[in-house]
């Protein structure tokens, strides 16, 4: 219930919390009504994956924290943002998909007229 593990803090800052299991930290890490960023620290690389799964954040680090390629699509959920910044998924974020078929000729219909 600490304001700092709800709030969105920008600045250096690390919050290190104690834990029993990995639902238990999931779920606090979710009890947010923010979702910019988050970073997990372990030796156990599939625990690591597990875990950024199931978290609620629009950017995702495992044993690092704030490399920001451009290339890569960056952005929030919830309360921290909607759409994408930067990479395919900046352009993405911006436009809207539409098909658009055209015949130049005579077409060819198998229903009965």
């Amino acid at each position: 219930d600490m304001t700092i593990c709800k709030q969105e803090v920008f600045g250096m800052l690390m919050s290190i919390l104690s834990f029993t299991s990995e639902e238990e930290v999931i779920s606090r890490a979710n009890n947010t009504e923010f979702g910019l960023a988050a970073g997990v620290f372990t030796r156990d690389i599939q625990r690591g994956h597990r875990v950024v799964g199931n978290l609620q954040a629009g950017v995702t680090w495992i044993n690092n924290y704030n490399l920001a390629p451009m290339n890569l699509p960056w952005g929030g959920v919830k309360y921290s943002g909607i759409g994408r910044e930067n990479g395919t998924g900046g352009v993405e974020s911006w436009t809207q998909l539409k098909s658009v078929y055209v015949e130049m000729g005579n077409v060819e219909c198998d229903y009965p007229k």
